[in-house]
């Protein structure tokens, strides 16, 4: 039986489920430890959320300078290979330009992440709202319109009080990490059993 083909199914051209099974069993504690990691940051966001909301704004400003760099050096190498260039330039420029700036203000891009999310909640329930009068009422038109109207408000509350958005999203996505830490420690002790057993 080949590498690629399934020892549970026998079928070519799957994976080798029972190998990865075992690979897995072997290294249950490394997705326990992610597990452990992201409920610390989960705790973290819920009770020191503004530590949380800069540390993510500082980790997107130093994203945003390695893309710029290696956006600059992607448009060298196009230059040297005679193609076009001017776009990668810009765009690695503008991603250094917008790093600095999140790294020297990370507030100002915490606080650009709300408008961000802010406006895609105008947009949608606006879009949602527009689909909801075309659908007959027996379709969930008044469902759709809820959904929309929530949107809109939620987008409205952001653009009014974007500091207290930000708190909210910052304790979303700690429930998010919480959430997701314990599902991994969960399956990394089903794993460590396995490796046991």
């Amino acid at each position: 039986m080949s590498d690629t083909t399934s020892h549970q199914g026998g079928l070519p051209g799957l994976p080798d489920l029972h190998g990865l099974n075992a690979q897995l069993a072997r290294n249950w504690w490394l997705i326990a430890l992610r597990g452990v990691i992201a409920i610390v940051f989960g705790i973290i966001a819920w009770v020191m959320p503004v530590s949380a909301m800069l540390s993510l704004a500082f980790v997107f400003g130093i994203y945003l300078l390695v893309d710029g760099v290696f956006g600059i050096a992607a448009a060298v190498r196009a230059a040297t290979h005679h193609t076009r260039w001017g776009a990668l330039l810009g765009e690695g420029v503008l991603n250094l330009v917008m790093g600095v700036i999140a790294l020297a203000f990370p507030a100002a891009a915490v606080l650009g992440f709300v408008f961000v999310t802010a406006a895609w909640a105008l947009l949608t329930g606006a879009l949602m709202l527009s689909a909801a009068f075309r659908l007959h009422a027996t379709h969930g038109r008044w469902w759709m319109a809820l959904g929309g109207a929530v949107s809109l408000l939620w987008g409205i509350m952001l653009v009014i009080a974007p500091l207290i958005g930000a708190l909210v999203l910052t304790w979303w996505l700690g429930a998010y990490a919480i959430l997701f830490g314990i599902m991994l420690l969960v399956a990394a002790f089903r794993l460590r059993t396995q490796h046991q057993g």
